[in-house]
């Protein structure tokens, strides 16, 4: 039997989905995200959402959508936008998101067709980000995620706080990057000063599964 090898851009991908607002549409791939992690191999990522996938599942809607209001539009201690947590609401951020945006957009170019639709969106919405590194560049997104690892580590700490199954997300991207996690909010401080950590290991470019979601933030095939 052929041993299956571990794709992160699922993980990424799922990820991307779980993180976004818990309509009707993100209750109806419910499913779809659980196919998509079963074809994984077994590791700490995909136990994390596979587990998350089904806290989903088991919750009424209306109160998920109330959560996640709660959690990530009402208070910027959850936000999840990356380059906050870096500049705050400084003049710096401005400068930040022009790079997320010419990143995004440059990747896009060297992708197969895919452009940027934000819906509005910052460029800098974790969401959107995990799933520029599932579909449209794999290699410029994991980089943008090692880059702000100290922001998920960040996020992922606020959220453990507050008790929030969402803690799980984070750490499964995390899980999925070079170095540990932080164990606090002063090592993911001094992870941010050290800078993001060297990576020598390579992608292995496999061909990505169905798995699509229409986030707020979705990458679009080129036509």
């Amino acid at each position: 039997m052929r041993r299956r090898t571990q794709d992160w851009r699922v993980v990424h991908q799922v990820a991307a989905w779980c993180l976004g607002y818990p309509d009707d549409e993100l209750i109806a791939k419910l499913p779809l995200l659980r196919g998509a992690l079963a074809e994984q191999p077994g590791s700490e990522p995909v136990d994390l959402l596979r587990g998350f996938v089904d806290t989903l599942a088991r919750q009424d809607p209306h109160a998920l959508q109330h959560v996640y209001v709660e959690l990530f539009d009402l208070h910027r201690r959850q936000t999840l936008h990356l380059s906050y947590w870096r500049d705050g609401d400084t003049r710096r951020r401005g400068e930040s998101l022009a790079d997320f945006k010419t990143r995004l957009r440059d990747g896009t170019t060297k992708g197969d067709g895919w452009v940027v639709d934000t819906h509005g969106e910052l460029p800098d919405h974790l969401p959107m980000v995990l799933e520029y590194a599932a579909l449209a560049d794999p290699e410029g997104g994991r980089r943008l995620l090692i880059e702000n690892r100290s922001a998920l580590e960040l996020i992922r700490l606020a959220l453990l706080e507050r008790g929030s199954a969402y803690a799980d997300v984070l750490a499964a991207v995390c899980a999925t990057l070079p170095g540990p996690s932080a164990r606090d909010r002063r090592e993911a401080l001094a992870m941010a000063q050290a800078g993001p950590p060297a990576e020598s290991v390579g992608l292995d470019m496999l061909p990505f599964p169905t798995t699509r979601p229409g986030s707020a933030a979705t990458m679009m095939g080129a036509r």
